[in-house]
């Protein structure tokens, strides 16, 4: 693998994307490239392999969609062209979502998300009527290849986001498996906010002489959130009754809490329930059905509290946050 760290442009028009990127760039307000954006576009473009290390956050949705867009060889062809595969139901749906808005200027592109949870026949259906893009979780992208549903031979350019992500929920020999079900791919790209040693191995083999590149992580906060710390002896418990007195003493809009295990989600959600909030929780046992009405509820302010583990929580997009914990 090669590293490069050279000096890049500093606008979306100097990275060689088409006119009507362009254009869907400036129509959802991005100014500027993000480092990983601005080093990973013009190699994607040139059809390279590539792994980019980064955070979540630091914009590599787009560092791959828009240049996976450009390359589309036809938008009239309606087989599948490019595979995404995500680690969690709400992250496919996000990054199916940034395909949509990216792709606003060009006619008949239709992005798929395809993720456990949801109907097979309503998938079904919209594979049926064709796509270009797929964006899916790794056991229902296997589910519909075994089926039949989905046709690899189209598809020329697959995208792992989150690798490191879907390496410690257990999905790696998923992917490889998948992997090896794409005898026309010719370009692979992975993202990972870490590089584990089954990382590098699935890079090492897989992907073509790839290009890689590392962001560091500088600004870990933004300037207008403040952080504190409160330091509790006495076990979860201890945890608890401080959440208590701090949510009290908190003016709030909503609240995202963290925690380490889906039992825990729902021990803590029903303590804070019985304090006179209105809570849910959110994990990965939860149907999906229940889990969109969850977070639609959280955006429209129908519930104050969302106790979630981090992976459950992966690729959420709430606006009116005003704590996290």
């Amino acid at each position: 693998m090669s590293t490069e760290h050279e000096t890049t442009p500093s606008s979306f028009s100097d990275l060689g994307l088409p006119d009507h990127l362009d254009q869907a760039v400036s129509r959802l307000g991005y100014t500027q490239p993000t480092p990983i954006q601005e080093k990973m576009i013009p190699h994607v473009l040139e059809g390279r392999d590539v792994v980019g290390q980064a955070q979540t956050g630091t914009g590599k949705t787009a560092a791959f969609a828009l240049p996976m867009l450009a390359k589309l060889k036809t938008a009239k062809s309606r087989e599948p062209q490019v595979l995404v595969l995500a680690p969690t139901r709400e992250l496919a749906i996000q990054v199916a979502d940034s395909f949509s808005d990216y792709s606003k200027h060009l006619k008949k592109i239709h992005v798929l998300p395809i993720f456990g949870g949801q109907d097979y026949n309503v998938q079904l259906r919209q594979l049926q009527k064709g796509c270009q893009i797929v964006v899916g979780t790794p056991g229902r992208v296997m589910d519909h290849i075994r089926r039949g549903s989905l046709k690899m031979d189209s598809i020329h350019s697959l995208v792992l986001d989150e690798a490191d992500e879907m390496l410690r929920m257990g999905f790696l020999d998923d992917v490889e498996w998948i992997l090896d079900q794409l005898p026309g791919r010719e370009q692979t790209a992975l993202f990972s906010a870490t590089m584990p040693v089954n990382i590098r191995k699935i890079a090492q083999k897989y992907l073509h002489q790839p290009v890689e590149i590392t962001i560091e992580s500088k600004a870990v906060t933004a300037n207008t959130v403040e952080q504190r710390c409160l330091i509790t002896s006495g076990g979860f418990a201890s945890k608890i009754d401080a959440l208590g007195k701090i949510l009290e003493s908190e003016d709030f809009d909503g609240v995202l809490i963290f925690v380490r295990t889906k039992l825990q989600t729902v021990e803590l959600a029903e303590k804070i329930s019985a304090l006179g909030y209105s809570t849910t929780a959110l994990n990965g046992d939860i149907q999906q059905s229940q889990r969109l009405r969850t977070i639609e509820q959280l955006k429209t302010g129908k519930i104050d509290i969302l106790v979630a583990t981090d992976v459950a929580a992966r690729g959420l997009d709430v606006n009116d946050l005003s704590h996290v914990i």
